[in-house]
């Protein structure tokens, strides 16, 4: 065993056995890792574990896999994509040294953006075990990446909602009435995205089109997105459909992402068809990924990885892909996973830490289910957090509850308050059509105060029609 992997504490030695157990063992406890039984027994071993983390040069992590190369397709596409020029300005580092070069002040979004592509998913979830909230806090808010669609997303001082109509049974006027509700309220520059109760083609097709017509007839300046399995969007590309984003969940090992039937070669045939719809007006970010710590232990392909470490390998794969948009449902698999609001805010500011260190436009459904132990003030305060660490958007849904999907979310409400507090604003095509709508003023603030924008005349019949 490695003396890399040891540590000693007056008489007693601690051994961990791999790269693998130390990176799990030090990271902040989860219900998750309890039940996969790789955590630490005790805080004790826990902070030795992140001492030991702390010591080891960045190098050992494009010498040791954590799951072997030649068994899973996402450790071979970490490997083989790894940017050795942009790599050799931290090369030198350690753990411990890259966390302070990330805090420095001289370390600006300039120099976080060139060095991105040489930092591998391990390198990122290792640095932000040793890291405070506010250290995660800080980095994520100096990393600026910027994508654009119809609008664009990621720009300083903006927070962009995903406006989330879901109804039990997808209910064409329900919908509709969703949609409109979330646009006078300043919501849906990321997105109008739909999870269908029904998921099939010719059902994504109808919402597909339904979204379409509202983004046409009112010339709003964003994206629409059914979020059903990347196969369907493909058969419903070679239909006609009027497709804007391909959506998919992923996971971090080529285990779990077998449990949602998809494989690298999978994705690179979505991208390549929504890229030749040509969509876009002010840039080709055509993917949109969903991601949850948790999601590889649920699915058994987890190799005794921790699951902070599994979420941050998934990250390899959505940036492959150059995404409008990346989401972490960050309480949405229970507290099997992330046991209280305590572990999923710890949750949601790594995962955005991680994403945005790896070049990617991070999102985050600030969420719980109704058995975790968790409540709406757990929420306010982690999107508080997001929204100063400049999150590229959050989930925008009536009431905070879907009364689809069954769990508690951010409301539109919410998406104003985080806006207001912060000085945050729309996307800026998507601010200035608000404006246009006599919807929000100059300053970003609602002009509506719950009544209906005059620019939108009869809604729902032209919906109605429209079907």
């Amino acid at each position: 065993m490695a003396a890399q992997y040891r540590y000693q504490i007056g008489t007693k030695t601690y051994q961990f056995a791999s790269l693998k157990e130390v990176m799990a063992k030090a990271s902040p406890l989860r219900s998750g890792d309890q039940l996969a039984g790789v955590c630490a027994q005790s805080a004790e071993e826990r902070v030795v574990a992140q001492m030991v983390l702390a010591n080891l040069p960045l190098k050992v992590f494009l010498n040791e896999a954590l799951i072997p190369y030649e068994k899973d397709e996402i450790t071979r596409l970490i490997i083989d994509s790894h940017d050795k020029i942009a790599f050799a300005e931290i090369a030198h580092l350690t753990v411990g040294d890259f966390r302070n070069w990330l805090l420095q002040e001289s370390t600006t979004s300039v120099e976080l953006a060139r060095v991105s592509p040489g930092i591998t998913p391990e390198m990122a979830a290792a640095v932000s075990k040793i890291m405070r909230n506010q250290d995660l806090i800080l980095v994520g808010k100096k990393c600026q990446v910027i994508t654009a669609f119809r609008n664009t997303i990621g720009l300083p001082g903006r927070l962009s909602t995903r406006l989330q109509p879901n109804h039990p049974t997808d209910d064409l006027n329900g919908i509709a009435a969703s949609i409109f509700d979330g646009l006078m309220y300043g919501n849906g520059d990321a997105v109008i995205g739909i999870n269908p109760a029904t998921d099939n083609v010719s059902q994504a097709i109808k919402l597909m089109k339904l979204m379409d017509e509202v983004i046409q007839h009112y010339e709003i300046p964003t994206q629409s997105c059914v979020l059903t399995h990347v196969t369907n969007t493909v058969e419903a590309i070679e239909k006609g459909a009027p497709v804007d984003l391909v959506f998919q969940s992923i996971g971090g090992t080529e285990a779990t992402n077998q449990g949602f039937g998809i494989n690298l070669n999978v994705i690179s045939e979505a991208y390549d068809a929504a890229l030749s719809l040509n969509r876009g007006s002010v840039g080709n970010n055509v993917m949109y990924f969903e991601t949850g710590q948790g999601s590889a232990l649920s699915a058994n392909g987890h190799h005794d990885v921790d699951q902070q470490t599994c979420e941050v390998r998934a990250y390899a794969l959505a940036r492959r892909f150059k995404p409008l948009l990346v989401n972490t449902v960050v309480g949405f698999i229970g507290p099997e996973y992330l046991f209280d609001g305590k572990q999923i805010t710890r949750a949601g500011l790594e995962d955005h830490f991680c994403g945005k260190l790896l070049g990617l436009p991070m999102g985050c459904d600030i969420c719980y289910t109704n058995h975790a132990y968790a409540d709406q003030n757990d929420m306010d305060n982690l999107l508080t957090l997001l929204g100063v660490a400049e999150c590229s958007f959050i989930m925008g849904i009536p009431g905070s509850d879907d009364i689809m999907l069954n769990y508690q979310t951010t409301s539109f409400h919410d998406a104003l308050y985080a806006r207001q507090v912060l000085g945050h604003k729309a996307a800026p095509e998507f601010e200035a059509w608000l404006q246009k709508m006599q919807i929000a003023g100059h300053n970003g603030q609602s002009l509506l105060n719950d009544r209906l924008s005059p620019h939108f005349t009869k809604p729902l019949g032209l919906i109605s029609e429209a079907i």
